[in-house]
Parts: structure tokens; sequence; C-alpha cells
């Protein structure tokens, strides 16, 4: 499979790890959209959001704990974004699940 983030997950494309377990890696993004920029992947290949099952929906749980220990270890658990993108016209760049990690700025709702 030719998978940017199963590479990363794998070892064989650097990041700048934030945390990483068995399941998850948390690492800053390269084109950060703000101060903090997280991407959260499964170190399982999951295509996208529509591929979540209820055999693969448990590390969709321990992501989101992921987040909360990362906000709370970082110090902005008082404010921070959560994002995925799903397909194509949605914005998905990487078909591979990953969820998005804002943080350090003002966010609105988007326009469109």
């Amino acid at each position: 499979m030719d998978c940017l983030f199963c590479k990363i997950a794998a070892g064989e494309i650097p990041s700048t790890k934030v945390y990483e377990d068995d399941t998850v890696l948390a690492f800053n993004d390269i084109n950060p959209e703000a101060p903090v920029h997280i991407l959260l992947i499964p170190k399982e290949h999951i295509c996208c959001a529509a591929e979540i099952t209820a055999e693969n929906s448990a590390v969709v749980a321990h992501i989101f704990e992921v987040a909360a220990k990362i906000a709370h270890d970082m110090g902005f658990a008082d404010g921070f974004r959560i994002v995925n993108n799903c397909g194509d016209s949605a914005g998905q760049t990487v078909k591979h699940l990953h969820f998005h990690l804002m943080a350090g700025r003002e966010f609105g709702w988007p326009a469109g």
C-alpha cells in the first residue's frame, strides 16, 4: 500500500511526534493552520470516517482520549478544535483516517 500516513506510522517517513502508543500516532502537521496543529492517526489503515465499523471504532474513541491528554499536557484543554475531513469533496487529501487537533487561536464557524 502506498499510503503516506502508513509510512509515517511505520517510521519510514520522519515526523515530529507528539504522542505514540501501540494504536495511535500524533505528530505536528507540516502545513499548520493554527499555532498548534497536530494530526492524530490510527496506525491501522482505515481510509476515512465512512469506513469506521463496530470492529475498528475503538481506535477512534482512543484517538479522542489521546487528543484530550495532549490538550491537557500542552495546556490548551480550555479551547481546541478537532476536525475530520471524509472524502474528496470534504477536502480529505490523505486517504487514511486522521483528525486535526488545533489550538492557539480563535476559531470561527466555517462559512461554506
